[in-house]
């Protein structure tokens, strides 16, 4: 009877082990998802496409330097340097006319459109609107500098670069961007999926040597 006692209060005071964790196993590496096929020209219709658009840009620049660059004596008493957005477009707007101020705010708009369906269509690099904007705003601040220093009859305003720059976002959002992708869409890469590394298994805990 002593000894079964003895027995049972050991039992009592050791400690129970606690069963460590299992490992964790390595998740599988799922499989990449296809990437969304984009249709792209073949490349003779590419060129064909560029070399259209080259001509168009060359026949649009020799309108545009005909309607802006050609002197105009008779105007140059009436015209005036601009350097403050907005002021030109209030003077369109308080024209008696409006078809005056149609005329002169919409030429504007539209002089700026084959900038934004041509550029993507020429410059791959310079597809995305920001670019686009800004190469036009730069181009048209070039002619109307001109305008200024160089053209009897002719001022700088600013407000027709804004309104110019206006219509290329016009042109861009019709147009140009659908006619850019078309014509140097990339083509899609598949991207392999990387397999994690696999988790390092924990140590079990060691139990506690029982009292003798």
């Amino acid at each position: 009877m002593g000894r079964t006692a003895a027995r049972l209060r050991r039992t009592r005071t050791e400690p129970k082990t606690e069963a460590g964790p299992k490992t964790a196993r390595a998740p599988r590496p799922s499989k990449p998802a296809p990437p969304p096929q984009r249709y792209q020209l073949p490349l003779p219709l590419r060129l064909l496409s560029m070399l259209l658009g080259f001509v168009f840009m060359v026949a649009f620049a020799v309108v545009l330097a005909k309607l802006t660059l050609e002197p105009s004596p008779a105007s140059k008493a009436l015209v005036h340097t601009n350097l403050h957005p907005g002021r030109s477009l209030k003077a369109y707007l308080d024209q008696p006319a409006m078809r005056d101020a149609v005329k002169q705010i919409g030429g504007n708009v539209v002089l700026g459109i084959p900038f934004g369906v041509l550029v993507p269509v020429l410059a791959p690099r310079a597809r995305g609107v920001l670019r686009v904007l800004l190469l036009t705003a730069t181009v048209m601040l070039m002619v109307e500098f001109a305008q200024g220093a160089l053209i009897t009859g002719r001022a700088f305003d600013i407000d027709d670069v804004i309104l110019n720059t206006t219509g290329a976002l016009v042109g861009w959002l019709l147009l140009g961007r659908r006619l850019g992708r078309t014509v140097h869409a990339r083509k899609p890469v598949a991207k392999t999926a990387r397999t994690p590394k696999a988790a390092k298994a924990t140590k079990t805990a060691k139990a506690p040597k029982a009292a003798s």
